[in-house]
């Protein structure tokens, strides 16, 4: 732990470890040697102090009384919760000595982590973990879950993610926020939005759900979900045939707009309308207002890549921008992610060389619940970190039938003793962010940042990289690799030749400064990493992927009878699951609601407040419906993955399914459809 926060007084640096793309600079306040208050710093150049409600109120949820503070191992049903508190000793024993027997019995690819970014940290969230796992050679997880649909689809045009700087942003004129729900989920992109409407720009919003976000903007426009794809393909058509593209951008940095041309020609805005939802003047209107206003911004979320052609959605909207030539405009572009720019030596932090069978295989994320009940060679063990699969991992009902197999050793490492640890044999206390070392590289704006220790570890509590080096040093693991500090292992991860934008951070420097920002330039003049060097209209390598080389709108999948498209959203004090069992959190979200148009409750006899039933042949939630005019007909939404609280019926991810997307092995938790009733 550094000297400063051995302080029991004062006010530390730090940054937040939420999986949002803001990653917030942070003043942490000590008293007594108690953190007593966390406010944003004002020195942070992009996020300038201003912080949400999730940090605001997170020291309540340091000290909650519920947190895990030793080991615990299960005495009740598995699902009961019922568990007596154990010594590390013990714990790491229990681990070691069942997965010995395990690898000797069935293989270690009996064995399967399951994790993801509850902890953004990068050391904590696949540093350590995966030099373990990949040395046991235990089954590996694909991490698909959050936002792959999307990464893929925008690299076959730009060849990774990268997008313009945000801090540009406050020169747009027009900002289109397309699938996002900003206000709650990218608070300070939103800031920079205001900034520049001060300045005359347009706030556009392109939603399923008039949100926080939509009711800011401008112009919401409502779509049915899943069509967002045809919208863009009804932009393009215009541009064209109005004459409102950039010849020369296009001439000079990209490929295949002349077949780009003549293949929009059939998405007419009529054909488009039909499709979408959205009028055939609004269509005439928006795609004007983009051909004609310079500079112009499209913030791409993570809604729209959440459906059965999500990779495709997103590679059709980023080639908007070369249309118009907003690349080479401050202020004029696209951001889908920026993780490109910060990209770290995965190599040297993850350790890939440890695997020896380099067939081992592979498990994707979004299908637990198959994995667990289906597999003909079945996971016997599973270590559970960083999220919380009972709730948050699709096709929930299966997924808690699996957790409950009685043959299924499960080893969760959490804060809390989660839906999923109730599940669990053996359950490790975690230490939250502020009691680590760890490199922290926004997906959003271009710092690098460093967390040191700000408050004693909490209880008993250790962090995954502790807890791995335990496991590792138990299982006779001696490999240099897991005997390294944390300040090695961030010197190794920043030592990265091939990323020429962060040659100039290194741990040292990150101590003194906190932050650093990569020396980032404008993509063009330049060439991009694809095939071409060029933004790719036309994608060869989607060709030869199998895909169609040229954006195309390809519905949802026909999914049974069910006449209501369900959208499980995020809400705006959670984040998926974490907060939704901290008090104060829950306080100010207040329920769980169903958003349900006028037409389709009047149709059914629901009333505003009433409580309905929200089912599919996956399962049911009983919800309090919302009336009104903030979806389509059609559409349900929801918002929140709420804690499965006693007496309660509303885990969403019930109803959702564990099919994979077109593109990444990506979650469609918004392609399902349900029905609705009123409960009598």
């Amino acid at each position: 732990m550094s000297s400063y926060s051995d302080s029991f007084n004062g006010v530390f640096p730090s940054v937040c470890s939420l999986d949002c793309p803001d990653q917030c600079g942070l003043l942490v306040h000590k008293r007594d040697g108690k953190i007593v208050k966390i406010e944003g710093d004002p020195n942070h150049p992009v996020t300038k102090g201003n912080i949400c409600n999730k940090v605001r109120n997170m020291p309540a949820r340091l000290y909650d009384e519920k947190r895990l503070r030793y080991p615990l191992k299960r005495i009740g049903e598995k699902g009961e919760g019922r568990f007596k508190r154990i010594s590390w000793a013990e714990a790491i024993d229990t681990i070691t000595s069942r997965w010995n027997d395990l690898i000797k019995k069935e293989g270690p690819e009996s064995i399967l982590p399951y994790s993801f970014y509850g902890n953004m940290g990068r050391l904590n969230a696949e540093g350590m973990d995966r030099r373990f796992f990949h040395k046991l050679g235990a089954s590996r997880l694909d991490r698909t879950i959050c936002q792959s649909a999307g990464t893929v689809g925008y690299s076959y045009t730009m060849g990774g993610s990268f997008g313009i700087d945000p801090e540009d942003t406050i020169h747009s004129k027009l900002i289109i926020f397309w699938g996002i729900n900003a206000v709650s989920t990218n608070m300070h992109q939103v800031v920079l939005a205001q900034k520049a409407r001060k300045n005359g720009a347009k706030i556009v919003v392109i939603d399923v759900h008039k949100n926080q976000t939509g009711k800011m903007a401008d112009w919401f426009i409502p779509i049915t979900p899943g069509t967002d794809t045809a919208l863009a393909l009804g932009i393009m058509h215009i541009l064209f045939s109005e004459n409102m593209v950039d010849e020369h951008f296009l001439q000079e940095y990209t490929v295949g707009h002349e077949d780009l041309r003549e293949h929009v020609v059939p998405y007419d805005p009529v054909t488009v309308s039909g499709i979408t939802g959205v009028p055939v003047e609004d269509i005439y209107t928006l795609a004007r207002m983009y051909g004609k206003t310079s500079p112009s911004f499209i913030r791409i979320g993570n809604g729209p890549q959440h459906h059965d052609n999500g990779g495709m959605c997103i590679r059709t909207i980023s080639c908007l921008p070369a249309l118009t030539g907003q690349w080479v405009v401050q202020g004029g572009g696209a951001i889908k992610g920026n993780s490109g720019y910060l990209a770290l030596n995965t190599t040297e932090l993850q350790r890939p060389d440890l695997l020896e069978n380099k067939n081992t295989r592979i498990i994707n994320m979004n299908q637990l619940g198959h994995a667990l009940l289906e597999l003909e060679m079945p996971i016997k063990s599973m270590f559970v970190y960083g999220t919380n699969p009972a709730v948050v991992a699709p096709e929930g009902n299966k997924v808690r039938k699996g957790l409950q197999r009685e043959d299924l050793f499960l080893v969760v490492h959490d804060l809390f003793l989660t839906e999923t640890a109730k599940y669990a044999d053996i359950v490790l206390p975690a230490a939250s962010s502020y009691e680590n070392t760890d490199l922290y590289s926004s997906y959003w704006h271009h710092y690098m940042q460093i967390q040191q220790p700000v408050m004693e570890a909490y209880g008993e509590s250790k962090s995954n990289v502790e807890v791995f080096r335990l496991l590792a040093e138990r299982m006779g693991f001696d490999e240099p690799a897991f005997q390294e500090a944390e300040a090695e292992m961030i010197e190794k991860a920043l030592d990265f030749p091939s990323n020429p934008f962060t040659r100039e951070i290194n741990y040292e420097s990150l101590v003194k400064n906190q932050y650093i920002k990569a020396n980032v330039k404008p993509l063009f003049p330049g060439k991009l990493p694809t095939p071409s060097g060029k933004i790719e209209l036309y994608s060869q390598r989607m060709m030869d992927a199998g895909y169609p080389p040229l954006p195309t709108y390809i519905p949802l999948e026909e999914e049974g009878v069910f006449p209501f498209l369900f959208v499980p959203a995020p809400n705006h004090n959670f984040l998926n699951s974490t907060f939704s069992n901290n008090e104060r959190h829950v306080k100010l979200e207040k329920e769980p609601r169903l958003h349900i148009n006028k037409k389709d409750a009047d149709a059914a006899g629901i009333i505003d407040g009433e409580m309905v039933r929200v089912w599919n042949e996956r399962g049911e939630c009983e919800l309090k419906a919302a009336v009104g005019k903030l979806v389509l007909p059609g559409v349900l939404v929801t918002q929140g993955l709420w804690a499965d609280a006693s007496g309660t019926n509303q885990l969403v991810n019930s109803l959702t399914p564990d099919r994979l997307s077109d593109m990444g092995g990506g979650a469609v938790f918004f392609s399902g459809r349900v029905n609705v009733e009123k409960i009598q």
